[in-house]
Order: structure tokens, then C-alpha cells, then sequence
């Protein structure tokens, strides 16, 4: 559920500092596909809300500005539990994208939003290009979602309880984001540490876009 939607619940959630060993099984690294945030100017825009918010946020919040494309789940060698994420499955996923030939397309930053547990800037996708790219990402691997998929970039996380009315307020207060698209030319499947709560994302392959100098998945 989201701040913008009727039936939001009354207060934030804040999230506790701590390490939730009964989701990551002590399994190590944990899988997503990401659209990376190029643009200069929402990069800065980006850093210029976080000030604005920071008594609001963990302080401690490094993952580096993006968009989740895909949601893979828990990179192990053999599949043992329902969350569990393969080699295979990995490039399973890649075959799957390689005869969509995807293009380089553009995104928009469209309004500053909120989960119950984190701020986040909303993203439309006019083209309609992202489904395509999911659906081929879902044939090589079921998708690991609680929640219908809801494309936005994380601002950070809440560390207090704050008043759905008055977190509209706040962020009603600040400006908004830039109007001009963000172009997508590459799509990155990365991995970030499952213990450390939020650290940043490590990159593993990269599927450049056409429309770029180089096009292909290439491993790192």
C-alpha cells in the first residue's frame, strides 16, 4: 500500500537495525535485476530530498540509486529452498532476454510516495517497457514478490514513526522531481550482502542496451 492510496495505514514502520537470520538462512547474497540511475540530474535531486528527510531515514542506508527490475532471491549452487537462486536460473534468464533485443528506453521520475516502511520517488514507464523485460526475466526464474510490482527508487528507509497525514506534509513541502525522462541503457543483475541490512549492491553482469557502443551480457 502506498501514501497515495485510500486505506494507507496511519503510520510509518520503521525498520529495525538488526540481522533477520531466520530470512537469510545464513545464506550469504542475495539477487536482483536493476535499472541503474544515470541521469545528473535526478542523482542530485536524489541527494537534495535525502537531506531534506534525513531525520525521517536510517542514516546508515549506502544501496546505490536504482530501480528493481526483478527480484531473484538467495544465489546458492542447488536450489533447496523456495527463494533459493541458481547459476542456472541466472542464465536461464539471460537466454530468455536475448532474443527480445531490447532498446535503450527512457523513464520518468514522476512524485515523491511512501510504503509503510520506506519514501520513495514514483516511476512511470510511458513506453511500457519494462513488462516485456519481466515477463522474459520470469521465465527463467519465478520472481520472489509479497506485493504487486511497483516500479520506484528508494530514498531510504524509516528509522521513526512519523503520521500518514503528516508525512504528507512533508513531503508535499519539498520540490519536485525533475521532469525531464532518465534514459535506461543497460540492465544489471547485482547481488548486496543478505547480513548487512543496507549495504550496497555489487555488480555481477550487464546487459548493455542497443543505442550504446558495446551491446551484450558481459560477466564481472
Amino acid at each position: 500500500m502506498r501514501l497515495s492510496e485510500a486505506g494507507f495505514a496511519q503510520s510509518t514502520l520503521p525498520t529495525r537495525l538488526c540481522d533477520y537470520p531466520d530470512w537469510h538462512l545464513g545464506r550469504e547474497r542475495y539477487g536482483v535485476w536493476i535499472i541503474e540511475i544515470e541521469s545528473p540530474a535526478l542523482l542530485a535531486y536524489i541527494d537534495k530530498a535525502r537531506q531534506q528527510i534525513a531525520d525521517l531515514l536510517h542514516p546508515q542506508y549506502r544501496r546505490q540509486p536504482h530501480v528493481t527490475l526483478f527480484v531473484c532471491g538467495f544465489e546458492q549452487p542447488q536450489h533447496h529452498q523456495p527463494d533459493d537462486f541458481t547459476p542456472q536460473a541466472l542464465q536461464a534468464q539471460i537466454a530468455s532476454l536475448k532474443p527480445l533485443a531490447p532498446s535503450a528506453f527512457e523513464l520518468y521520475a514522476s512524485h515523491l510516495d511512501s510504503f509503510a516502511s520506506a519514501v520513495f520517488i514514483a516511476v512511470e514507464d510511458p513506453q511500457a517497457s519494462l513488462a516485456p523485460l519481466r515477463q522474459a526475466l520470469g521465465q527463467g526464474h519465478e520472481e520472489i514478490r509479497y506485493a504487486p510490482y511497483v516500479p520506484h527508487l528508494t530514498l531510504g528507509l524509516y528509522r521513526q514513526r512519523i503520521d500518514a497525514q503528516a508525512l504528507r506534509q512533508r513531503l508535499g513541502a519539498l520540490p519536485a522531481p525533475p521532469s525531464t525522462p532518465f534514459r535506461v541503457s543497460r540492465l544489471l543483475y547485482c547481488t548486496y550482502c543478505a547480513q548487512e541490512l543496507f549495504g550496497p549492491l555489487s555488480e555481477r553482469y550487464r546487459m548493455e542496451l542497443p543505442n550504446t557502443s558495446n551491446s551484450g551480457i558481459h560477466a564481472l
